[in-house]
């Protein structure tokens, strides 16, 4: 290790330890549904790059921050480099897990053997890249300036040839001889010298990112494709657990459990964190609701290229219970840090840009507006109605004391149980990102406040409902 890295370390350690006394992201101790961020409790919602904001050396990882932490958001998800996607992998115009040839970043050093697949010199894997670690350094505490968790995924499932075949993993891309597997075998242990490989890459970076607060490890991107084994995933978070004890430290680690949805049956104990990715309707929440643990939905995709379907996706999975949400951006690419991208819009397999992203920011400021903590799936407590019978979509939390949150679309009206016999309705437009009206107090009848929902806004509309004590009637001045 060179001194301008040591001293960059050091550094990173110093500004960590001074700007950031608080234990990193972890769960909160009063619902560990949700997390506690720098003594706050803390919702991760965001709409961010492909991931390959590390990894790609010609992404410009400081104007990237800035873009999500000025729209008000606060997580981003980035890949370590082990894995990338050829260009035109999936569609995807502008790939940022598609380096330009001879461009890709990964833990370990370059050899002087030509001959990587996807430019430049082979690897050597009993080596590690300096540059690539102050650049990931870089990286995680300007995001930590930024108030911006990284979901760090240290590994992702070989989807295909192309994408195997660009491996540094790959005995064809390593000078070392390592990883001579079909893709099929790369995630199972069944090579004893990958396996070891990748273990002590799971240490290093763990050792490397120890001082952060902004931290969270996810295994491994997609895993239930293509043959990774629960076996394999459970032995990478061990390493994990085992190496933050020796190290003093302990954050989050989440796993990547499905598509949609699925109930969690055999956790694993070291997880605290279970992702799901294109979750609406947002059912894989109440199905893992028992585990008293955060339930994500960190990719969206194949819905077109429109926000709408994000927008909702996003409002319905965090009023449902969820606790972090991440639309994947396609407006990001080298060149468009600032997320201005103008994305094929025929044949991206997504969406993104300025205008969603500031919706998301919306929600996460209303979000920010009540005790969240407090609160649970509202269930039969809040249901909302269509005009002509149609079926609207809605969303609702619901505190003990009879606070509301509430996200409808396509409603024409609203039912809510109301423990008073008035309540404070606040209705807002998660399009327009505005406060549209309040009423400071709607009658409850018989204990359900029925309310129609605003006219001439966008219809997608957000609703906090607070109960208000009915006040004590003047029955005239007192008999002295």
């Amino acid at each position: 290790m060179n001194a301008a890295l040591k001293s960059l370390m050091a550094a990173a350690a110093a500004c960590a330890d001074m700007a950031h006394a608080a234990p990193p992201v972890s769960l909160h101790p009063d619902n560990p549904h949700y997390f506690l961020f720098r003594g706050r409790p803390t919702l991760l919602i965001s709409s961010g790059e492909h991931y390959g904001a590390l990894l790609n050396a010609e992404f410009d990882c400081k104007k990237y921050l800035d873009t999500l932490a000025e729209d008000g958001l606060n997580l981003t998800r980035t890949f370590s480099g082990v894995y990338a996607e050829p260009a035109g992998a999936f569609n995807i115009a502008c790939n940022t897990l598609a380096p330009a040839s001879g461009q890709l970043l990964c833990p370990w050093a370059r050899s002087d053997t030509p001959g990587y697949a996807g430019g430049g010199c082979k690897f050597d894997l009993e080596k590690w890249d300096p540059e690539y670690f102050k650049r990931l350094h870089q990286f995680v505490s300007y995001a930590a300036q930024k108030g911006v968790v990284v979901e760090f995924t240290l590994f992702c499932t070989m989807y295909s040839d192309e994408m195997w075949n660009l491996s540094p993993m790959n005995a064809s891309n390593n000078v070392n001889g390592i990883g001579g597997v079909g893709r099929l075998d790369v995630f199972t242990g069944s090579d004893p010298r990958l396996f070891e490989c990748q273990k002590q890459l799971v240490r290093k970076i763990v050792r490397e990112l120890a001082p952060y607060d902004n931290v969270m490890y996810e295994i491994c991107n997609e895993p239930y494709f293509n043959n990774v084994q629960d076996s394999w995933q459970r032995a990478v978070s061990a390493v994990i657990t085992e190496t933050e004890k020796e190290l003093g430290v302990s954050h989050l680690i989440t796993q990547n459990i499905a598509n949609q949805r699925k109930k969690i049956t055999d956790p694993d104990p070291n997880v605290s964190v279970f992702n799901f990715h294109y979750a609406f309707p947002p059912d894989t929440v109440a199905e893992n609701y028992a585990l008293n643990k955060p339930i994500g939905d960190n990719e969206t995709g194949f819905n077109g290229t429109a926000d709408g379907h994000y927008r909702m996706e996003a409002w319905c999975f965090i009023l449902s219970g969820g606790a972090l949400f991440n639309n994947l951006d396609y407006s990001f690419a080298v060149g468009f840090e600032d997320g201005t991208y103008d994305f094929p819009r025929d044949s991206q397999p997504g969406g993104g840009g300025p205008a969603l992203r500031r919706q998301l920011g919306f929600l996460a400021s209303f979000m920010s507006r009540i005790d969240f903590v407090k609160m649970s799936p509202a269930g039969n407590a809040f249901s909302a109605e269509a005009s002509g019978g149609g079926k609207p979509v809605q969303a609702a939390l619901r505190a003990a004391n009879g606070v509301i949150a509430a996200y409808v679309k396509d409603a024409a009206s609203c039912r809510a149980v109301m423990p008073e016999q008035f309540c404070r309705a606040e209705w807002f437009d998660a399009v327009q990102c505005r406060q549209l009206e309040t009423v400071p107090r709607h009658r409850a009848e018989n204990g359900i406040a029925v309310l129609n929902v605003p006219q001439g806004g966008s219809g997608e509309y957000a609703l906090i409902l607070t109960p208000v004590s009915q006040p004590q009637q003047n029955s005239g001045p007192k008999n002295n």
